[in-house]
This record gives structure tokens, C-alpha cells and sequence, in this order.
């Protein structure tokens, strides 16, 4: 019962401070995603710290893609991650490391392109079409993601009897999976339905919350992956119960970039 509490006061209050700034966009969802990177950016590479990252090259990486999603769309976020390989490259010739350059400079940007393009895609979804709808676009994904990490966790723990993948994460469960996947499919029917004319009809809508909890699935298990790899359990505590901000936003890193180009397809 502590660690629900705990997880709810921490949750809540993040989510709420997240759809504020996504409800006002512009700088102040810049902001918000630029610490959010920057935080779980330092957590996956304290976590991979044996292979030597290149921290700064991968903050740099991160902070441009950033401004070119804010600025210029989807071209100018891959245009500034695609800057990583450069810093990553010009830093790895006056850097001293035993670790090998392919090791090293892969890590620098499997950790710039999964986070940067990850939370990028939050502020392609909040600058997609007008104000409304775009505001309609990221609020779905934002709570469809949510909805669908807090039906798997509970349903999971109550009634998890089948394992979901017992190498990766032997704390997932089918039947967490199963809850997760209707309540991510239920929110981004009821979100878009008084809007189904305008924006995404129902059936549209049903197809978004079925990849948005596939995707997210995806994501948590491929963080998973990486943490058992490190043989670490959080990449954080600044979270309390949740671990880091990057055991908070796996699933969304993934979910956000296939929701994009979903509703992309889907217009």
C-alpha cells in the first residue's frame, strides 16, 4: 500500500505538470521535453557507463534535434540527431578511452536517437495540424500511454499468472498486457470521439490505441532489455517507486514516435 501511495504522488503530479505544458505548447512544452531528455539521457548513460559514452555528444545531439522539432518539424529533429555523429566522432578523437570506437560511439547514439527522437515526436504531435487537434493528438497519446502502463501494472500484480517475456522482464505478465492494450484502445476512443468528423473516425481512433499499446509495450521491454544487459534494476531513484525518468517514459519513447506517423497515415 505505501509503494501505490508512493506512486501516485509522484505520477499524478507529473502527468498534470506534462498536459499543462502541452496544453500551452510553444516553449513551454520545449522546456518541459529538454529537461525530461536531458534527465533520462544522463540515466541511460550512467547506466551503459561501462561502455563508454560520449555524454556531451549525446546532450548536444539531443538539444538540437529538439530545437528542429520545435522549429522546423520532423526533417530538422532528425537533421539536428544526426548532428550526434559528428560531435560523437570530433569528441571520440581527443577523448582518452579503452573502450572501442564502434562500442563507444554506438552507445553515444543508440541513447541520442532513442531518447531525442522519442520525446521529439511529443512536440511534432503538439504542433501537428492546427491548435486544437494538435493539442487533441498529444493529449491522446499522453493518456492512452498512461492509462495503458497503470491497467498493465495493476491487473498484472493482481491476476499475472502468464509470463509476457520471462528473459526480458520477468515482471510482465499477459494478462497485464491484455488490460493495458483495452485501456489504451477505451482512452483514445473516448478522447477523439466527439471530434471523429474532424479528426480521426472510430475506427481510426480504435487502430491509434492499439498501437500507441503496442508500441508502448515495445519500449518498456526494449528498456528492459537494456537494464538486464547492464544487470541494473532502475536506471534512477529520482522517482522514488518508479525508478528514473527513463523507467517512467520507456513505454512513451516508443508510443510517441508510432503514434506520429500513425495518425501521419491515417490523415
Amino acid at each position: 500500500m505505501r509503494d501505490l501511495a508512493g506512486r501516485v504522488i509522484v505520477a499524478v503530479p507529473l502527468l498534470v505538470a506534462v498536459l499543462a505544458a502541452a496544453y500551452f505548447d510553444g516553449w513551454w512544452l520545449f522546456g518541459v521535453a529538454a529537461v525530461a531528455a536531458v534527465l533520462a539521457l544522463h540515466e541511460l548513460y550512467t547506466t551503459i557507463r561501462p561502455l563508454r559514452p560520449l555524454v556531451l555528444a549525446g546532450f548536444a545531439g539531443v538539444l538540437v534535434g529538439l530545437i528542429g522539432a520545435e522549429l522546423g518539424g520532423p526533417a530538422w529533429l532528425f537533421a539536428g540527431l544526426l548532428t550526434t555523429f559528428v560531435f560523437a566522432f570530433g569528441l571520440y578523437g581527443v577523448a582518452e578511452t579503452r573502450q572501442s570506437g564502434t562500442v563507444t560511439i554506438a552507445s553515444t547514439i543508440l541513447g541520442a536517437f532513442w531518447v531525442g527522437a522519442g520525446i521529439g515526436h511529443l512536440i511534432l504531435l503538439r504542433d501537428f495540424g492546427d491548435d486544437t487537434v494538435g493539442r487533441l493528438a498529444i493529449f491522446t497519446v499522453l493518456l492512452a500511454v498512461w492509462a495503458s502502463d497503470t491497467a498493465a501494472y495493476f491487473v498484472g500484480r493482481l491476476l499475472g499468472r502468464h509470463k509476457l517475456a520471462a528473459v526480458m522482464s520477468p515482471g510482465k505478465t499477459w494478462e497485464g498486457f491484455v488490460a493495458g492494450f483495452a485501456a489504451s484502445v477505451l482512452v483514445a476512443f473516448f478522447a477523439l470521439y466527439q471530434d471523429r468528423e474532424r479528426f480521426l473516425e472510430i475506427w481510426e481512433a480504435l487502430v491509434l490505441g492499439a498501437v500507441l499499446a503496442l508500441a508502448g509495450t515495445v519500449g518498456d521491454l526494449f528498456e528492459s532489455a537494456v537494464k538486464r544487459d547492464m544487470q541494473v534494476k532502475d536506471t534512477g531513484r529520482l522517482l522514488g517507486g518508479h525508478g528514473g525518468v527513463l523507467d517512467r517514459i520507456d513505454s512513451l519513447l516508443f508510443a510517441s514516435v508510432a503514434g506520429y506517423y500513425t495518425i501521419v497515415a491515417l490523415q
